[in-house]
């Protein structure tokens, strides 16, 4: 059954009351007020549709919401946290920030929450990458919200008409992506912007090549012959099989490619399929022809945002309240068949999601994915790190730098902001 993902539109939405400039407060009748700070993004959406049902268990607890573009949440946050008063009491936290974030005391632990949380709670249930990437200096600072792990989004159609199988390695992935290119078409869509966008597609290739960015001590071991081999196979792809004049492009552009039926596939993330199989989507008549795949190698880039509370926040316990409930596998389980993205592994293995939801095929796919993938960095500066690694494999893309140099230069700034050295 396709489900039709809910996009509310806007900067922010007011469930109950008057929001202020600090955090939520008490009203006479007792009703406490949180606000929340939420990324714009479909899963925020569908969360904000659902806040009614919470309402009915515990109308006592009403919350406002403020969405925010993902470029303005980091430094939102931020300035809340550098305050004398919690500015939120709900937040999400992308994963690339929850290390610097609760290593400074911004965020409270959750770990005490966990144990008394009610019967069926089981945070273990949870995907193992993603509680990893919760957990600082053995204490929980998050609870998984949705997951952004990449994976090969493809046009099935296509792939069946030209004998094309899913590519299992890079040379399977650039013959595939060659081959394709033809016709006024493009055999893939990349996200060759620099920062951000390109480390975290690029990475998806530097595994597959073997290489790594950080080894188990958390040491940079950027500076690898894998690492050369994927930069230079990620460059031909884009100039011998991606749109031309894409090497700015980013999520929005990848997205309207395929959508379009311009290019055949992408690296990507893995809750496209879904909007892009929504027969009201922005596909149109190709909904229904798009299939998702685990990246070449089988190792893909993890991704993933976190309920939180604010180490200041006054109301803890009834944000807590909150946040056992949207995490709880009855919510998410509502939240995965309207079309959200999945971090319980019970959720992805519940035929009642299968059926109502886009598949079991689907659901098994992203659970595979999930249980391989790694994050772009781990440990202090992450942020930062990507930002420079991704500035540097841009620069190689668009010929300013050779891929010996800018494999070099990434990979000493990087060792750089991360302390090894």
């Amino acid at each position: 059954m396709v489900k039709k993902l809910i996009f509310m539109g806007l900067a922010l939405f007011l469930l109950a009351g008057c929001s202020t400039s600090e955090s939520g407060g008490g009203a006479e009748d007792g009703t406490v007020q949180l606000k929340a700070l939420m990324e714009e993004v479909p899963d925020s959406d569908i969360v904000i549709d659902m806040i009614a049902d919470f309402n009915e268990k515990h109308p006592d607890i009403e919350i406002d919401v403020e969405l925010l573009p993902y470029d303005q949440m980091r430094d939102k946050l931020v300035s809340s946290f550098l305050a004398p008063t919690s500015d939120y009491d709900i937040i999400v936290v992308d994963n690339p920030w929850m290390y610097d974030f609760a290593s400074a005391g911004y965020l409270e632990p959750l770990s005490e929450k966990i144990e008394g949380a009610g019967d069926g709670y089981n945070f273990d249930d949870f995907s193992e990458p993603l509680r990893k990437i919760a957990t600082v200096d053995n204490e929980v600072y998050g609870i998984p919200f949705y997951n952004y792990a990449t994976g090969l989004v493809y046009r099935k159609d296509i792939f069946e008409s030209e004998g094309i199988a899913v590519p299992g390695s890079l040379d399977e992935l650039q013959a595939a992506a060659e081959q394709l290119a033809k016709d006024g078409k493009y055999g893939i869509a990349a996200q060759p912007q620099k920062g951000y966008k390109i480390m975290e597609e690029w990475a998806n290739w530097l595994f597959a090549a073997g290489g790594a960015i950080q080894d188990e001590e958390g040491n940079v071991v950027l500076d690898s012959p894998e690492a050369r081999d994927a930069l230079t196979k990620y460059i031909e792809s884009v100039n011998n099989a991606a749109p031309p004049n894409s090497s700015n492009w980013a999520f929005d552009e990848a997205m309207r490619s395929v959508a379009s039926g311009e290019s055949a596939m992408t690296i990507n993330y893995n809750w496209m399929l879904p909007t892009l199989n929504n027969e009201e989507g922005q596909a149109g008549d190709l909904a229904g022809n798009f299939a998702l795949a685990e990246v070449p190698g089988g190792k893909a880039a993890l991704g993933a945002w976190y309920w939180s509370i604010p180490a200041k926040s006054e109301y803890k316990d009834e944000v807590w309240t909150f946040i056992e409930w949207v995490s709880s596998p009855e919510t998410e389980t509502d939240r995965v068949i309207a079309g959200g993205a999945p971090v319980r592994n019970s959720v992805m293995n519940n035929p009642d999601v299968w059926e109502q939801g886009y598949g079991e095929e689907y659901y098994k796919t992203l659970k595979a994915i999930l249980e391989d993938a790694a994050p772009l960095a781990d440990g202090p500066n992450a942020e930062e790190m990507i930002q420079v690694v991704g500035t540097e494999l841009n620069a190689a893309v668009t010929g300013q730098k050779s891929v010996d140099q800018a494999i070099t230069d990434a990979a000493n700034q990087a060792k750089e902001i991360l302390g090894n050295e």
